[in-house]
């Protein structure tokens, strides 16, 4: 039965740690999953939740601290000595340890290193802190099963025995020379039913997908998907097999980045947690709610220039806000669309045929609109015909404008190495906002002849 957190549930814990029940916390705790438990401590303050890391096994809370939110792990790790948090890593994958102590000052990074028992341990989490956490090399896991294609069968399930020990979940067996170089992976199927006098070079699959260190996290998510692999193994320059990165990785980078693109798609320029200070969410949210309130004074410049002809015909001024929304809601479905297509390597094709298409669905769109507000405008607000032809017209013209736009930036911004994310959200709206406006008040101005 699936865990449910109940207030109830939360309000035992804390009794239980309020009174120092330490045996009665761990029978009620021990029970349950690290992710459960993960749960539960973010309902807790911090020195609670500290409490219970120091209460339960290393075995148990290496696992709850890797499922922590970053900032709350981060407070609990400032209530912890270097030896305890050498000790919470000495259970842990190179990865996420590596993970963990990245977060660290370095001065602490040094005391937590120097305090873990396994030299072999450590020595792997050191190398793992050399390379960016946004590559194969800063995704990647030292542990590993790897034989060399020079055994005999029976020699290669000895040592995989052996090997297996220090490995979490075993998705693959890769096979390497006497140097360490890849050469391919192994079969399980064909290992088992080999004789154990056969060597590994005789039926090893020599065919097998990898990623240098240096691969961009991104692009190994590309592979993995399109693969559709559980694990692949990364080399170094030399080709040396140097590790591993497996799924559950990948997925967690792929949540993180959606998370980013989400926010700057909203206009938000840092990631931020609900729970982050305001002082902290200020200087995340602030700079792209400046960015349009210029555009907003940009687009009130432009309405100020064209007043004499807002005198002369007012109900013109009626459909400004629909412009406005028209142009900045169409800008971002075409930025949107675009972003994913760049985000998921499915945007084929060059950019003018793109743009033709964007071009295209924009205008059935605009005089699809253009007509319904046709109608309302002249029976519904009593427009002049010319005022009603001037609002369609530049309806379809600011939808056009708009989608063009829309798909544009993204691409021109993935070309210059930015993220195109950035171009969703305020950047469109804002921009679109002021094309729109000014574009509508010259149609109008064109076609009633003021």
């Amino acid at each position: 039965m699936q865990f449910q957190l109940t207030d109830e549930f939360i309000e035992q814990v804390e009794q239980l740690i309020a009174t120092n029940d330490g045996e009665a916390l761990k029978a009620l705790l021990n029970e349950l999953h690290f992710a459960d438990i993960a749960e539960i401590l973010h309902e807790l303050d911090t020195d609670e939740a500290t409490y219970i890391v120091k209460l339960l096994d290393t075995e148990v809370t290496s696992e709850i601290l890797i499922e922590l939110d970053e900032d709350f792990r981060e407070r609990i790790l400032d209530r912890l000595t270097p030896s305890e948090i050498a000790d919470e890593l000495d259970e842990m994958d190179t990865d996420d340890a590596a993970d963990i102590i990245a977060e660290l000052d370095d001065h602490v990074q040094k005391q937590v290193i120097s305090h873990i028992e396994d030299e072999e341990h450590a020595a792997d989490i050191v190398d793992l802190l050399r390379y960016d956490e946004d590559t194969a090399g800063g995704l990647m896991a030292k542990e590993l099963v790897r034989v060399k294609e020079t055994w005999t069968v029976a020699g290669c399930v000895r040592e995989m025995r052996r090997q297996a020990e220090n490995v979490t979940r075993v998705h693959s067996i890769y096979v390497t020379d006497k140097q360490g170089k890849l050469k391919g992976r192994l079969s399980l199927k064909d290992l088992l039913t080999a004789s154990g006098k056969a060597h590994i070079s005789d039926i090893y699959i020599p065919k097998v997908d990898y990623v240098n260190v240096h691969t961009e996290a991104e692009e190994v998510a590309r592979i993995m998907q399109k693969y559709d692999l559980e694990a692949i193994p990364v080399v170094d320059d030399e080709g040396i097999l140097v590790g591993r990165i497996t799924i559950d990785d990948i997925v967690d980078f792929i949540k993180e980045e959606a998370e980013k693109d989400y926010q700057m798609a909203a206009g938000i320029t840092q990631d931020v947690e609900a729970d982050d200070s305001i002082f902290k969410l200020t200087k995340a949210r602030l700079p792209w709610l400046l960015i349009g309130m210029l555009g907003g004074l940009g687009a009130a410049s432009i309405i100020t220039g064209f007043q004499s002809m807002m005198t002369t015909f007012p109900k013109i001024i009626i459909f400004v806000p629909l412009i406005q929304a028209t142009a900045g809601n169409v800008g971002v479905q075409s930025s949107a669309i675009v972003v994913q297509g760049l985000a998921n390597d499915t945007l084929k094709g060059n950019i003018i045929t793109r743009l033709l298409k964007e071009s295209l669905l924009a205008l059935v769109n605009g005089i699809a609109i253009a007509l319904v507000v046709l109608v309302i405008s002249h029976f519904l607000f009593f427009t002049t015909y010319l005022e009603s032809i001037s609002i369609g017209i530049a309806i379809v013209t600011v939808i056009i404008l708009a989608a063009l736009i829309g798909t544009f930036v993204p691409i021109l911004l993935d070309k210059k190495g930015i993220d195109p994310a950035v171009a969703t959200g305020p950047f469109i709206t804002t921009s679109n906002d002021i094309f729109g406006i000014l574009t509508y008040f010259l149609i109008a101005k064109m076609i009633l002849g003021f």
